[in-house]
């Protein structure tokens, strides 16, 4: 993913991070620091099909038209190695549907239990500008669910080189492993190099 160098390109608004969900919000924050200058906004965007980078990019472009400035977009990604890569970027409405006991016998068949969690995130710089986007991968099995209920499917996918749930996981430790990390520190990198200069509104 080669990423256009902007050496001393002056941004006039932080980023907009799409996103309604509290604790993604809040994950990003931890993970972000102060190295990028953003605000959030929930947007309902429509629900779109395909590959994950097709639909982060894609999220950016319909984003950045609503916004009118730079936006930040995520996927976020649940994908059973048994099943091809599904449920994929549908894993929010298979978890809607069936709980976690459902994604679960979803590989009852199957003795191949591995499966990876894959974040893409998409930045756009504006309207007319082309989406970079920044995948992140982590790979793990799929357990029956252990850990707080608090968060999408955290609670049954177990990273490898772990015996926690990310659910079980102090917040601290799967934010230095997590695809969502992973895929950040692209981003941030993306940011250094290109040499953006925001111009913060205290009114924001």
């Amino acid at each position: 993913m080669a990423a256009a160098r902007a050496s001393g390109l002056v941004v006039p608004r932080p980023v907009t991070f799409v996103t309604g969900n509290a604790k993604k919000l809040e994950e990003v924050r931890a993970i972000l620091g102060n190295s990028i200058p953003f605000q959030s906004l929930k947007l309902d965007l429509p629900e779109l099909q395909g590959e994950p980078e097709d639909i982060s990019k894609e999220k950016a472009r319909l984003a950045s038209v609503e916004v009118n400035g730079p936006v930040l977009v995520e996927d976020t990604c649940l994908c059973f190695n048994a099943l091809k890569g599904l449920p994929g970027p549908y894993v929010k409405w298979f978890l809607q549907k069936l709980g976690h006991e459902g994604l679960n016998n979803m590989l009852m068949a199957y003795e191949d239990k591995s499966a990876y969690a894959l974040c893409a995130f998409s930045f756009a710089l504006g309207p007319n500008a082309e989406p970079i986007t920044f995948l992140g991968r982590t790979p793990g099995k799929i357990v029956p669910p252990r850990g707080p209920n608090d968060f999408g499917w955290d609670p049954i996918f177990q990273p490898d080189g772990y015996e926690q749930t990310y659910a079980e996981m102090p917040k601290e430790e799967k934010n230095k492993i997590s695809h969502r990390s992973k895929a950040l520190d692209l981003v941030k990198s993306h940011f250094a190099d290109a040499g953006y200069t925001f111009q913060i509104d205290s009114s924001v």
